[in-house]
């Protein structure tokens, strides 16, 4: 090798390892943060690796869903009843003035 292209190599060393020192910090930086967000990795091959969630994370999101779908039953048979009342009240055929004038002549 030229003793002048040995020169310039070894002047540009340390430049050429900063560089890919900051290269590698922002590679490892936006990973981490990536990880810390729940945003998915990506692979060598263009598709995308989610990060694992723990079984804490796990059991949390069972119990909610569990939860969710107990308030919607609810929420339906809720739902059902006031339908029924709705047709209770509003049937011609319920008499609820005759109801209550009955109530009135037992009072007096």
């Amino acid at each position: 090798m030229d003793p002048e292209k040995a020169r310039l190599l070894a002047d540009l060393a340390p430049a050429i390892a900063v560089v890919v020192i900051v290269v590698m910090a922002a590679w490892v930086t936006t990973t981490w943060l990536r990880i810390k967000n729940g945003y998915p990795l990506d692979d060598g091959m263009g598709g995308a690796h989610h990060p694992q969630v723990d079984r804490k994370a796990n059991e949390e999101i069972k119990l909610l869903n569990q939860e969710n779908s107990q308030l919607r039953d609810e929420l339906a048979g809720l739902k059902n009843r006031l339908a029924n009342v709705e047709t209770i009240v509003t049937d011609s055929g319920y008499g609820l003035d005759q109801e209550i004038e009955r109530l009135r002549d037992r009072a007096e």
